[in-house]
């Protein structure tokens, strides 16, 4: 059995059915922006392997992180140990999120990094002998494939509505209707104001993704929505999660989403960009305020501690990725990016598959009017030479930010040609 026959019929893909399986393209190598497939192919990639390849592939001063601490140990347990990269990873994250945020949990996924938020949240209010079990959230948010973080996700409009029922049973609220780009529109913020006014007692945290909701369908909202969450979770008292790992280190164009709104949350979550997609990483930060809620408390401590917790190889190169983005012109080439995606998605606004057009910072959203056939279009990204991943109704792009302008052009016009042969097909549909 030859190796794609096996993986197909062996191994599981993200969200794929081994029944059914999608098509895989094996990639031998990766450098810069491209990936290389197994027939030589090369391929410009708009999605950052799901956001996270910020430095795109191959970078030396990631490898060259790599290759040290490799000499130095790869992994040590973080009970009773501490270590270098992680004491530094940490003293940079205090300093560049945003203030307030001055202890840190180090895990090893996004998903980890949302599960150990949920507890600090639960475990402070039961230090303070007011048990709160439940939590508030935004219609098409998305924080995660473990059981708390499925929890936290819109239950009905997701990839995880099979589980309704099983998962703990939290408060959902409407997502904002006020764009980013256009009014601010005081009613968005009713739903919550009206349900903390009632019953603001029961409920531990807010948690939502600031400003992006990524892969509950790539909505862009307004800053004036967080800031009236901040402003609604100190009057009345509940703490407010922000889950920045797809948006934190630059992607929108600020290095953390929550600077558009100018706010601090109580909880902090990243991963994706951390470690410039080397190696799964997350951070959780919160305040003494609720670090002191927690470790004064009955049990004394966190209750979370997992193996590879500040993994030193994954530190290492986090350390070396987050000094490569400072370094950088980082800000001036995300804005480059927006522009130019701007600019060449706007063209198919009108087109006739086409409902919306949206791009902020490094991402570029064209949603469809019907779903995408996921398989069909990216049989014609590949041909085209690029690598995009479509899923729902959504064709979007994330490149990595070192990009130049005719590799995005590339993506750009794939995306195009996608668009016309979703339109041919509604054509000859009977």
């Amino acid at each position: 059995m030859n190796n794609r026959d096996f993986d197909q019929q062996h191994i599981w893909h993200p969200y794929t059915s081994l029944t059914h399986p999608l098509p895989t393209y094996e990639v031998t190598r990766a450098d810069g922006v491209y990936l290389q497939l197994a027939d030589g192919r090369r391929l410009v990639d708009g999605m950052s392997s799901w956001w996270a390849c910020v430095h795109g592939y191959n970078v030396p001063e990631l490898n060259a992180a790599a290759a040290g601490q490799l000499q130095q140990m790869s992994h040590v347990m973080f009970g009773g140990i501490r270590h270098e990269p992680a004491t530094r990873l940490c003293r940079t994250l205090v300093e560049l999120t945003p203030a307030g945020l001055d202890r840190v949990f180090l895990a090893d996924s996004g998903s980890v990094a949302v599960e150990v938020a949920l507890k600090m949240a639960l475990q402070y209010w039961q230090s303070r002998g007011q048990p709160r079990a439940r939590f508030i959230a935004l219609r098409q948010g998305y924080h995660g494939d473990t059981f708390g973080a499925m929890s936290v996700t819109d239950p009905d409009g997701s990839m995880h509505r099979l589980y309704k029922g099983f998962l703990p049973e939290h408060r959902f609220i409407p997502a904002p209707q006020s764009r980013f780009d256009g009014d601010w529109q005081p009613d968005d913020i009713l739903p919550l104001r009206d349900l903390l006014q009632r019953d603001h007692q029961q409920f531990a945290a807010v948690i939502l993704e600031p400003i992006v909701q990524g892969a509950g369908g790539m909505r862009f909202y307004h800053p004036e929505y967080l800031r009236q969450v901040r402003n609604l979770c100190d009057e009345f008292d509940v703490l407010l999660i922000a889950d920045e790992i797809a948006t934190g280190f630059g992607r929108t164009g600020k290095l953390f989403a929550c600077e558009w709104a100018g706010i601090s949350p109580d909880i902090m979550c990243l991963g994706k960009a951390l470690t410039g997609g080397y190696l799964t990483l997350s951070a959780t930060l919160t305040s003494e305020k609720i670090m002191r809620g927690i470790c004064d408390g009955e049990a004394g401590v966190l209750m979370h501690g997992p193996t590879f917790m500040a993994n030193p190889l994954a530190c290492a190169i986090a350390n070396a990725s987050i000094a490569l983005l400072l370094d950088s012109d980082w800000q001036q080439r995300v804005e480059t990016i927006a522009r130019q995606l701007a600019t060449e998605l706007e063209q198919y606004r009108h087109h006739p598959v086409v409902k919306d057009v949206r791009v902020l910072g490094a991402i570029g959203v064209v949603e469809t009017r019907t779903p995408v056939d996921m398989a069909r279009l990216q049989r014609l990204f590949v041909d085209s030479g690029v690598w995009i991943r479509p899923f729902g109704h959504l064709i979007y792009l994330m490149p990595p930010f070192i990009i130049q302008a005719e590799q995005l052009q590339q993506l750009t016009r794939a995306v195009g040609q996608a668009l016309d042969l979703m339109a041919e097909d509604e054509t000859i549909k009977p």
